[in-house]
Parts: structure tokens; C-alpha cells; sequence
């Protein structure tokens, strides 16, 4: 294994922000969902009128991630991240006084205002991790993604302890929220000036519309490919999150606190799998660990599915949580490479993932309307195959294969190295030709 370069000071810093936030992200979106039940309660809403409440935060996520890779590319990263985390400490707040005051409009609202914050900073946070990475020349985006991943499991139990005690949810938002903005305020100022806006001028593009340059990358044939891989994994993360313990509860009979322990099973072991993939990438690869992630993710689902056993299908969620761990942040780590669009494609390829990981979900819900919950999570199965099927694409673009002094290979990237400078027609022929032997 090669030995990997040194970080300076301000690169630690910028990674250790980013490491930061996304942990409270995490402990803010766990708290609100843990706490779920006991608003529904201080509102006395029925289902549907908590549906609807919730569903301001779809919207607001929607619109979030949807504009967010635009902003960033015309202002950069840190203004974004600087506008996202004061609207979802904002929505927390308005969250705090709405179920305070039993107002359904205002959990609403602060539910909009909130997911709109983490749709903004989380495409941001995407360009910027990719940004660390390729200062840093190691993995980052996996740990970034563990980071949340291990707030969603603090916030989750830091919320059943809250609610053992009958603790005031609004007391509990608002703490949650001060800690929140305490870290986001450090976190914008680490974090330097311009990353995306920076990029674009330093390709040698032109200053578009965010929208028509997120456009514009799809015609790179390996960043279609993925994309798939993105829209996939997004998918299997979604779907475990928003229907697992219904499916263990409905599909193989288990009880309500079996279910919810089966979900906390396989948050741990996302959250897991991000922690110890770096090293992984680094000795084999992207497209070989993502590839080895997809098949096993494919067992774990196919397990869930169709086995009889509700014990068997339970162990298996852990192969589903750690197989689905690592291809949404190494795929964009991939979508990254290079200095040229970089955040145009990370943007692009984020937002997919994102609106197939809050899309996708509710529409499996349709399906189960006419094949039941467990026969549903067959599409996860397909997009996990076929995820695993085009892997190859995260090869680097034009990478080569050396051999070290103890006879590991490994691979460099001319996205970056001095090669990266080369002239626009042989750079793009490099990367046609990698992306059709990226396929097998």
C-alpha cells in the first residue's frame, strides 16, 4: 500500500469542519424523528394530518437539493453551507415553538425551512468533501458520510433517552438547535472561500447557469454510469430508512421493538462500513470495493426478502447496511476527479442521489399497495445488480496500474496529477476510451 501524503494544517482543519457538521446534521435529523410520536401527540393529529405536516419537509428538501449545486457553482460552497445551516437551525426552532404552542402550520413551516437547510448544505458538503479529497489525496467522502451516519445513532438514542423522561420537546429541539449553530459557525469559518465557483473558473468554463451546467455533464457517457451507481445506493439507504421496521413488522411478523431495533442494526452497521472503508479504497480501489459493497448489499436485501426465517432476515440487514455504505460517497468521491466541472459533476451526480433517496422510497410505497412491502424491495434488489454490473465506471479516468516495492498495484488518476493540465481533446479522448473499459 502506498504511503499517503501529508495534510497541512488547513486541510485538517477544512476536513475536521466538514467531519463536524455532518455529525450534527445527523443529531438534528435523529432527534426530529425520534421525537415524531410525541408531536404527533402535543398536536393531536390524525395520521393524515401528520402526513401533511410531514410532508414539509419533503418539499423543503426537495427544493434544497435541487437548487443547491447551481449556488454553489455561482457562489461557492461556504456562502451555501453558511445559508443551509442557518435555515435548518432556524426550522429547528420553528419546529420547538410550533409543537410548543400546538400549532400544526408551524411544525410545518419549520419542518420546510429545515429539510430546505440540509438539501442546500448537503449538495454543498458533497462539492466540498470532493474538494478535501483531492487536496488531501486520500479518502474523505466515506468518513464525511460516516459522520452523519453516526449522528443519526446518537440523535436516535440521545431521543429514546428524552422521551423515557418525558422530556418538553420543544426544550429538546432548542438545545439541539444552539448546538447546531455552534457548530455550523465553526464550520463556516474553516471552511475556505469559493471551492465550487473556483473550480469552474479554474476549468476554463464558462460561467452558466447551474442548471444548464449540471446539464451539460450527463453527456459524459461514465458519469451516466455513475450516476446509476449514486441512484441506486441512495435508493437501498432510503429505502431501509423509511420502510425497514414496517417491513420487518408487516413482512415477517416481528414486533414493533424488534423492527425498530432492526433499523438500529442496520444504521450501525452503515455507519460501520463508512468508518472502515477508507483503508479499503486505498489498498483495492473504488470500483472493486464498491463493487464487492453492491453484491453484498444484493445478499443482504435478497435475504430480507425472500427468507422465512424473521431471525435470518434481521442478521441479514447488517450485510444490507454495510453493502449500502460506501457507494453513494465513493461515487461521487468519483464524479469529483480532476479540477475541470468538478463541482458541476459532483453537484449533478449529488442531486440525483439525493432525489432517488427522498423519491424513491414513498413510490415504493405505491408498488407495496399491489405486491406487498417484501416483493416491493425487489427493485432495490435490480438497481443493487445492476449497480454492481458498472462499478468499473469509478475507475479513475486514464488511470494506469503500477506496482509498488512490495507488490501491491495501485492506481493513479490523471484527474490528479500533472497530466490533469493537458489539452481539452486528449483529456476527453482519455476519459471515452476509460469509460468504455470501465464496463468490464
Amino acid at each position: 500500500m502506498k504511503d499517503l501524503p501529508v495534510m497541512d494544517a488547513p486541510t485538517r482543519r477544512w476536513r475536521a469542519a466538514l467531519f463536524l457538521f455532518m455529525f450534527a446534521a445527523g443529531v438534528s435529523l435523529a432527534s426530529w424523528v425520534a421525537r415524531t410520536p410525541a408531536v404527533r401527540d402535543a398536536l393531536d393529529a390524525s395520521t393524515g394530518s401528520m402526513g401533511l405536516v410531514l410532508f414539509g419537509l419533503s418539499v423543503g428538501s426537495m427544493g434544497g437539493v435541487l437548487i443547491s449545486g447551481g449556488l454553489v457553482r455561482k457562489y461557492g460552497g461556504r456562502p451555501v453551507i453558511a445559508v443551509g445551516a442557518g435555515l435548518f437551525v432556524a426550522g429547528l426552532l420553528v419546529i420547538a415553538g410550533g409543537t410548543a404552542l400546538e400549532v400544526s402550520g408551524g411544525v410545518f413551516a419549520g419542518l420546510a425551512l429545515f429539510g430546505a437547510g440540509m438539501g442546500l448544505a448537503e449538495v454543498a458538503f458533497n462539492i466540498e468533501g470532493a474538494a478535501v479529497e483531492r487536496a488531501a489525496g486520500r479518502p474523505v467522502l466515506p468518513v464525511l458520510h460516516g459522520c452523519f451516519s453516526l449522528g443519526t445513532v446518537f440523535g436516535a438514542l440521545l431521543g429514546m433517552g428524552m422521551t423515557a423522561v418525558a422530556f418538553p420537546v420543544g426544550w429538546h429541539l432548542t438545545a439541539i438547535a444552539v448546538a447546531a449553530a455552534v457548530a455550523g459557525l465553526w464550520t463556516v469559518r474553516a471552511i475556505p472561500s469559493g471551492t465550487g465557483r473556483e473550480e469552474t473558473e479554474a476549468g476554463g468554463g464558462e460561467p452558466t447557469g447551474g442548471l444548464r451546467a449540471q446539464l451539460a455533464v450527463w453527456s459524459d457517457r461514465r458519469l451516466v454510469l455513475i450516476g446509476l451507481i449514486v441512484l441506486a445506493m441512495a435508493f437501498a439507504e432510503g429505502s431501509a430508512n423509511d420502510w425497514l421496521p414496517l417491513l420487518m413488522v408487516d413482512g415477517h411478523g416481528t414486533s414493533a421493538t424488534a423492527g425498530s431495533l432492526t433499523f438500529m442494526l442496520f444504521a450501525v452497521a452503515m455507519t460501520t462500513g463508512r468508518f472502515a472503508g477508507g483503508p479499503l479504497l486505498v489498498r483495492f480501489g473504488p470500483a472493486a470495493v464498491v463493487r464487492a459493497s453492491a453484491v453484498v448489499a444484493t445478499a443482504g436485501v435478497a435475504l430480507v426478502i425472500f427468507s422465512s426465517s424473521a431471525l435470518l432476515a434481521g442478521a441479514a440487514v447488517v450485510l444490507w447496511g454495510l453493502g449500502a455504505s460506501l457507494g453513494f460517497p465513493v461515487a461521487i468521491s468519483a464524479a469529483g476527479e480532476g479540477e475541470k466541472d468538478a463541482a458541476a459533476r459532483v453537484g449533478a451526480v449529488a442531486t440525483a442521489g439525493y432525489v432517488a433517496f427522498l423519491v424513491g422510497p414513498p413510490a415504493l410505497g405505491f408498488l407495496a399497495d399491489h405486491v406487498g412491502l417484501r416483493m416491493a424491495m425487489i427493485v432495490v434488489l435490480v438497481l443493487l445488480a445492476a449497480a454492481a454490473l458498472v462499478a468499473g465506471a469509478l475507475r479513475p479516468a486514464g488511470a494506469v496500474r503500477r506496482t509498488d516495492a512490495g507488490g501491491s498495484s495501485a492506481s493513479s488518476s490523471s484527474g490528479t496529477s500533472s497530466s490533469s493540465g493537458s489539452s481539452g481533446s486528449s483529456g476527453s479522448s482519455a476519459e471515452a476510451s476509460s469509460a468504455q473499459s470501465d464496463l468490464v
